[in-house]
């Protein structure tokens, strides 16, 4: 097909989709047509031009394009039914409609959908995932990233800018559609900024065309085959372009047209109004019962576990997931599946030096930038690579909040393993003490959280890992803790012990109490009901390493003595205790409950002291347990 010819077919095309776009939103009452409008050409010129296959979507090769302005989907939507994905009739009927494919903002459960976006600011981190992964994989092929000009206000895109500027990430290409407008007004009055300036500033080269102009966007596509330089076309357009009254008028971001506005639209487009055809569509459709996604987008790989390592002298729990990590990257050198750590400036406190010094290949620094490294990481997981993002508490959960839950959204498989949280973190204050890491989890739907005892079980853990799908958080103090011990003095977490997801461990068979803990203070808990054994009185002490997993079977056994408590150096509104107290109205089981945990944010000094402000230290523990069983009897 000549360019002559392509452009015929798109200008086509492009009557075609600003019709659907505005029939679509007028019909669900609501979307965001004005961006649509300015962007279709972009879009529809992009999906002719990029190595793709309707028929074969998952294409190992295929480009990958990421709309980081998710709330574009009727162009999204259209452009991809335009190409073959889906049927332009049933995009039409189905938006944003309850039980459609076809939301509000582009979901990666669409065929053709790369990342699920809505959020702005996140997409060119997903999209430098995606390049990397390009490089990790040893598969070529081009990533362009759609981005609003509005949302270039956003810090995370600075932060993937200077990634992919770093890493050479030449096969990735940003699009910004410059049309100047955005919710509230001109972008320029909204918040000055230097768009072109502040991308080349860190490195990457600009080239401005008129974003309605096929050959000018085809001309530049093509300079974006081979380039040996991250690109960003920044390309000028027009809100609502190709309906007069639409044009320019902010408004139409958000603003679906009423019944006679579509009726004077579709007449300036020349396209019939089959508005009374959509809404019998719309009213007779019936959703299909989806497979689960999760499924559909896990991991496969078949990475070996190794070898365990016992440890027999205190030490703590990073040093033991270091050496794990290192320890598998050796093993796996060879393995079709990589294996990835990410870091963001703390790798001498996360312990994942050795990791580099193995596969230094592998080992990617982000800086400072935490955003990034989230969605960038999570990214990378959807790419057949197991991913590994090391960090502290409150930066690798309540910093990202939103973009871990972006990350459960797109159903990642992302192992977030994090140190330095709970009140472990002693000296350096209440602003890094990580007391909400089970309640931020908690939120996420498709997020795994295992809180290992001692470094035995780290290392069990992290070998069970590392052939798992899905997304993980495992959190672990900063502190050296003590080696957990049978009775007979021998390691608990021995050679022969397997690591089980939502398995309890009972460190301690009794009778008067259950004592449950996670965490940090396992060690202060296990020293406080071996005294009272000392004393002739017997506690039943179970460690809960998955909280979020607490199987009935162990709420009996603890129940069976009546009394429970729970310990952790969590908020104790969100925590082990909620959670113990959730499960037990669940399953119609009754036990009095006492919560041991932290009241309010702590304060700076040594781990010790910070547990006996609060109640957490072995000596609290105990006074606390007697004085409950005094109560009791």
């Amino acid at each position: 097909m000549t360019d002559s010819e392509l452009i015929s077919r798109l200008q086509e095309q492009a009557i075609i989709a600003r019709s659907a776009i505005l029939t679509m939103t007028t019909l669900a009452g609501s979307g965001h047509p004005g961006g649509s409008m300015s962007s279709i050409d972009l879009l529809l010129t992009l999906y002719q031009f990029i190595h793709h296959n309707p028929q074969n979507p998952d294409l190992p090769d295929r480009d990958r394009v990421v709309v980081s302005n998710g709330h574009i989907s009727p162009a999204v939507y259209t452009a991809l039914a335009l190409n073959g994905y889906h049927n332009l009739d049933e995009v039409i009927s189905q938006f944003r409609l309850s039980g459609s494919i076809y939301e509000g903002h582009i979901e990666r459960d669409v065929k053709g959908v790369e990342w699920s976006t809505g959020n702005l600011g996140q997409g060119l981190s997903a999209g430098a995932g995606f390049a990397l992964a390009s490089r990790i994989n040893n598969i070529p092929y081009n990533v362009y990233v759609l981005m609003g000009d509005g949302e270039q206000q956003k810090g995370q895109i600075s932060e993937a800018r200077r990634f992919a500027i770093k890493y050479q990430l030449n096969n990735l290409t940003a699009i910004v559609d410059y049309n100047e407008l955005q919710i509230s007004g001109n972008i320029h009055s909204v918040m000055p900024q230097n768009i072109k300036a502040n991308w080349e500033s860190d490195g990457w080269k600009v080239i401005e065309i008129d974003g309605h102009n096929y050959q000018e966007i085809l001309s530049t596509l093509q300079m974006t085959r081979d380039k040996d330089y991250p690109l960003m076309i920044l390309a000028h357009t027009v809100m609502g372009k190709g309906v007069p009254f639409m044009e320019n008028q902010a408004k139409y971001h958000g603003a679906a047209l009423n019944e006679a506005q579509l009726e004077e639209a579709l007449h300036y487009l020349g396209q019939s109004n089959r508005l009374e055809d959509y809404k019998m569509m719309r009213a007779e459709f019936k959703p299909v019962k989806q497979k689960p996604t999760k499924d559909k987008y896990a991991l496969q790989c078949n990475l070996k576990s190794g070898n365990p390592m016992l440890y027999e002298k205190p030490t703590d729990n990073r040093s033991a997931w270091g050496n794990a990590i290192a320890d598998l990257a050796e093993i796996n050198k060879n393995n079709s599946t990589p294996i990835v750590v990410t870091d963001c400036d703390l790798q001498s406190s996360v312990k994942t030096a050795a990791f580099e010094k193995v596969t230094p290949d592998r080992f990617f620094q982000g800086g400072i930038m935490e955003h990034n490294t989230a969605v960038l990481s999570g990214a990378l997981s959807t790419c057949g690579i197991q991913t590994f993002w090391s960090d502290f508490g409150v930066f690798g959960l309540d910093e990202v909040y939103n973009q871990q839950r972006l990350n459960d959204i797109n159903h990642t498989n992302l192992k977030v393993v994090l140190t330095h949280t709970g009140l472990d973190v002693g000296e350096d204050g209440k602003t890094h003490q990580c007391i909400d890491y089970i309640g931020i989890v908690r939120n996420w739907y498709g997020f795994h959280l295992i809180i290992p005892a001692d470094p035995n079980q780290t290392d069990r853990l992290i070998r069970w890992l590392i052939d798992k799908p899905g997304n993980y958080v495992v959190t672990m103090g900063r502190s050296a803790v003590l080696i957990i011990l049978k009775d007979d003095g021998t390691p608990f977490y021995d050679l022969n012990y397997a690591f089980d997801y939502g398995k309890c461990d009972i460190l301690r068979k009794g009778d008067k109490a259950t004592v449950m803990v996670t965490g940090t203070p396992i060690g202060n808990a296990l020293k406080a009901v071996d005294t009272l054994k000392e004393e002739g009185i017997n506690l039943q002490l179970i460690y809960v390493s998955c909280p979020l997993a607490i199987n009935r079977d162990t709420l009996i056994q603890a129940v069976n003595t009546g009394l429970i408590f729970s310990i952790e150096d969590h908020n104790i509104h969100s925590g082990l205790g909620s959670i113990i107290a959730d499960r037990l109205a669940e399953e119609n089981l009754s036990a009095r409950l006492i919560k041991i945990g932290v009241k309010n944010y702590g304060s700076s000094g040594t781990s010790n002291d910070l547990y006996k402000a609060v109640g957490l230290d072995a000596e609290s523990i105990k006074e606390r347990i007697k004085q409950e069983l005094i109560n009791k009897d």
